[in-house]
């Protein structure tokens, strides 16, 4: 635990805190550390108040446009606390461009939600192959409940625009994808010209996570031992949007060890069939069972996934290449954005199950 870790000023933002929000913060003062996992936004786990926090902001550099956007992040965790699909209770938002809280660019403070985050086959070690398949079941049905939510009634209605969304967001990502350059990629060229090539047309618009996968999910054992999703994470790609582009991204991260086992690594899989987790197919059966829908054929959509992981980590690898990450571990995320766009072009040819 630091007093000051790369990224956050800690003195600075408990000063503004004992001004601003005093009831945040105790006599003993803040004390914050970098939890481990996330290359993406950086996240902190804050202690000295009356209860613990997590803090959130954006990476340190090479910033994309649209992307990292912690109002967002705030403004739906803030719609869906108390709902039926669960989240950290969002506690405060701050533009801080100008550094008088001691972070430098917009952040989010939300309350620290108890459990543990499934990110290795290690993680499993606790659960019993009968607890696995309920905690699966329980993700997935909850994914078709954030798709059963109208977002007028959380007051959401104007968080996108359904109409054109797989076109905008081929553009987007395009974008994106323009802004990391920095080699050449001709499978992630080729993926790209073919999803332009292919759009389909969306059946079902809903509330969409964006980021939809087991490690961003936090899991609590309630006392009868059944294991339950205590928080869905990560919202800052949500918007309204396509339902089935949260599926394909699932179904990405789902099986990504048919990529490589160090694609499983870099992007934090536990799920493995034989500690019990079911298949991508039975996930979809009960998706469907929960929402009371028919799902389409989600090659494009799971080769889109694969084409937005790979603009992902090819920004990743921008940033690490310029001394801006924090932590461990981003020596060879550049090298798996070949195999994930091979990958994606794969899904193209491929039906789902």
């Amino acid at each position: 635990m630091s007093r000051e870790p790369r990224g956050l000023a800690t003195s600075a933002l408990e000063a503004w805190l004992r001004v601003e929000h005093p009831q945040l913060v105790s006599e003993s003062g803040l004390e914050a550390t970098l939890i481990t996992g996330g290359r993406s936004n950086l996240t902190y786990r804050l202690l000295g108040g009356p209860t613990p926090l997590v803090l959130r902001r954006p990476p340190l550099g090479h910033v994309l446009a649209s992307a990292h956007d912690m109002a967002r992040e705030f403004r739906v965790i803030s719609a869906l606390g108390g709902g039926t699909v669960p989240v950290p209770e969002a506690v405060l938002y701050r533009d801080d461009t100008d550094g008088s809280a001691g972070v430098g660019t917009p952040f989010y403070l939300m309350g620290l939600v108890d459990g543990q985050v499934l990110s290795s086959p290690a993680a499993n070690s606790p659960f019993s192959p009968a607890q696995l398949r309920t905690l699966s079941l329980d993700l997935v049905t909850t994914l078709a409940e954030l798709h059963t939510i109208d977002p007028a009634s959380v007051g959401l209605e104007d968080f996108g625009r359904a109409a054109g969304y797989l076109e905008r967001q081929v553009r987007r990502w395009g974008a994106q994808y323009d802004a990391s350059r920095s080699r050449e990629l001709p499978e992630l060229d080729a993926l790209q010209a073919a999803l332009r090539d292919n759009v389909p047309i969306t059946v079902s618009s809903s509330l969409v996570h964006g980021d939809f996968r087991l490690d961003n999910a936090i899991v609590k054992v309630d006392a009868d031992g059944r294991p339950r999703i205590a928080a869905i994470l990560d919202w800052e790609m949500a918007t309204i949007g396509d339902s089935f582009t949260d599926l394909g991204l699932l179904g990405l991260y789902w099986d990504i060890r048919s990529i490589s086992e160090q694609a499983a690594a870099v992007a934090a899989s536990a799920v493995d069939p034989g500690a019990g987790y079911p298949s991508f197919a039975e996930l979809l059966d009960a998706y469907a069972a929960a929402r009371g829908t028919a799902i389409p054929e989600l090659s494009w959509y799971l080769a889109f996934a694969a084409y937005k992981l790979a603009i992902i980590l090819e920004g990743i690898h921008l940033r690490f290449q310029a001394g801006e990450t924090v932590g461990p571990g981003f020596d060879t995320i550049g090298g798996l954005v070949t195999p994930l766009a091979r990958a994606g072009l794969r899904s193209l040819t491929e039906r789902t199950p």
